[in-house]
């Protein structure tokens, strides 16, 4: 399917880029998709034009990723650089929320897939009322944040300080990356993260891969992969006042859907929780037909 012409929004010193999907004569009701780790607003490309026709859909991509600035990763500890920036849920929160406040103007419903996810929980907090809703699928459960560890993991708590070390080492980080942007490693990520192998495609591992051929493609991995102490899920659900729906990959190998069931047994603005047979950690798009028809019956009931 031919892809959408992207605009472009001034962010900062940074330019941002976005898609729209305005085919809706409701004119009030928006909805918001933001990608995953490593992938684009053209990971919507089976959710946007259906998306589109109920409702005005827009889609970004984060700054760092697919066609956006990509300025370097500064860590806690380094000194500012000119173009440099602590790549975060802070700032990538924020940068959904000026979105939504200069473009979108009206209130949105937020759909985030994975680290889109949580970007979602921590814009809809500095949104507050202007945000209707949030559907998070497969949302990251962070398992390698310093929260996340067990204390009685005495191999773990002895690697980490190494692990964390090594990979704050640009040469460590571009290393790593180098060796997973390349379209036969593509395929086997998604290969696991879709067991079904439906829409498996050029197409897909295009929109995966030539993001990753940018100049600075290395610097939000490198960014991303020392977020050691950011926050959670779990941290912003109680921040959030925004009805919730939960969409789950039965197989995602990945992210737990047994902890997706306890957040749904305890946090009361969790309204739903959709799981989807079959499909792993990106059901929108191994499986959008089923992904597409649940979030229009959230939005049905929430609006």
């Amino acid at each position: 399917m031919p892809f959408k012409q992207s605009e472009y929004w001034k962010w900062k010193n940074w330019d941002i880029s976005w898609s729209s999907s305005k085919q809706s004569p409701n004119n009030d009701l928006n909805i918001l998709l933001i990608h995953g780790f490593g992938a684009s607003k053209r990971h919507w490309r089976h959710n946007q034009d259906f998306l589109g026709s109920i409702c005005n859909c827009y889609s970004i991509d984060l700054l760092g990723f697919g066609e956006s600035s990509q300025p370097g990763a500064l860590l806690d500890y380094e000194f500012y650089k000119e173009n440099h920036i602590k790549y975060s849920f802070d700032l990538w929160g924020n940068q959904i929320a000026a979105f939504c406040n200069e473009v979108i103007k009206s209130p949105v419903f937020l759909v985030g897939n994975s680290i889109g996810g949580v970007v979602s929980l921590k814009a809809a907090e500095i949104l507050k009322e202007t945000c209707r809703g949030l559907v998070l699928i497969d949302c990251a459960q962070r398992t390698m944040d310093d929260k996340r560890l067990k204390r009685s993991n005495i191999l773990m708590n002895f690697l980490r300080p190494v692990i964390k070390t090594l990979v704050s080492k640009r040469i460590i980080s571009n290393t790593l990356f180098e060796r997973a942007a390349n379209p036969a490693i593509i395929k086997q990520i998604l290969k696991k993260a879709y067991p079904s192998g439906k829409n498996i495609d050029e197409e897909l591992i295009e929109i995966l891969y030539n993001p990753s051929q940018r100049e600075n493609s290395k610097e939000a991995f490198r960014g991303f992969i020392n977020l050691f102490d950011d926050y959670l899920a779990t941290d912003l659900f109680d921040k959030v006042n925004a009805p919730i729906q939960l969409i789950w990959g039965e197989k995602d190998p990945w992210e737990s859907l047994v902890e997706a069931k306890f957040w749904k047994d305890n946090f009361k603005n969790i309204k739903r929780l959709d799981v989807i047979k079959g499909a792993g950690h990106c059901p929108h798009d191994e499986n959008p037909e089923e992904t597409n028809k649940l979030i229009y019956e959230f939005i049905q009931d929430t609006k």
